[in-house]
């Protein structure tokens, strides 16, 4: 028996934040994989992002914030990869864009903060809302940054991780799951790469070969709402970005899930070149 259902029924979610409308996630399941689904969310939540702390100020300078609308609220993570161009997750779309790069403190006005328009969003063209497939997005900015100590690229992964490699994602996404709780400042939060097999199994049917899944096995350690499209960081690359995972986060069993960006390198370097 196979039937389409709304994931968020079951407690999956996009991780951008108060998205408006909502998104929502539809995929193919087998009457198994919904009670996979569904058994996940009886699992306990620690309740915290977690097991995350304050980042040192510009200890990740690539780290951008996507702001939307005329009153420019916070709205997903994102990653500079030149002095003019952005990444973040194709679900983070939005008719008006503006990034914040040098920032620390989102709340606050900063002395190294930069914030421009974005001029041209480029969404992957295989991008599919309903299975979050190929969930990213370049975006050009209005002109070139000035870079420096506080605002630097990252390069991206042209090779994929192995599991058990330490990462590091960052982001200014709730801090408690399910009630939400924005930080002013900038939060980090160690994980590891989750073998394709163990992330499979946490999510029956839903993995493609672009996703990797991060996070620890005992749970408390995880990306959030509000993080979406920011930076996992490995071994000093951009390894993936933030995109989806359980509603109630950093539950035992269900890492992140994660944009592959291994298997996207060559899309990107053309595209950023081909529309510069």
């Amino acid at each position: 028996m196979t039937l389409w259902i709304n994931l968020s029924y079951f407690g999956l979610r996009l991780r951008c934040e108060n998205p408006t409308p909502t998104p929502r996630m539809f995929l193919l399941l087998t009457a198994l994989q919904i009670l996979a689904v569904a058994l996940a969310q009886s699992q306990g939540n620690e309740n915290k992002i977690i097991g995350g702390y304050t980042c040192t100020r510009n200890s990740q300078p690539w780290q951008a914030a996507l702001l939307t609308g005329p009153s420019r609220r916070f709205l997903c993570g994102g990653v500079l990869l030149s002095d003019q161009w952005a990444i973040t997750a194709a679900h983070c779309a939005r008719p008006t864009l503006r990034v914040a790069l040098g920032k620390h403190n989102l709340r606050g006005w900063e002395a190294t903060q930069q914030v421009l328009r974005v001029v041209r969003q480029v969404r992957h063209p295989q991008y599919n809302s309903r299975t979050n497939e190929n969930d990213l997005m370049l975006l050009r900015l209005e002109r070139p940054l000035r870079l420096g100590r506080a605002v630097q690229p990252i390069a991206t992964a042209s090779s994929c991780a192995s599991p058990e490699t330490p990462c590091l994602v960052s982001g200014w996404g709730t801090i408690s799951s399910p009630t939400t709780r924005l930080p002013n400042l900038l939060q980090c939060v160690n994980v590891n790469i989750i073998s394709h097999q163990r992330c499979q199994q946490a999510y029956p049917g839903a993995i493609t070969a672009g996703m990797v899944c991060a996070g620890v096995p005992q749970g408390g350690k995880d990306s959030c709402q509000g993080d979406s499209g920011g930076p996992l960081v490995c071994r000093g690359q951009l390894q993936g970005l933030v995109s989806w995972g359980m509603e109630h986060c950093a539950q035992p069993g269900f890492p992140g899930v994660y944009t592959n960006l291994c298997k996207y390198h060559t899309w990107i370097q053309e595209t950023m070149r081909s529309s510069s």
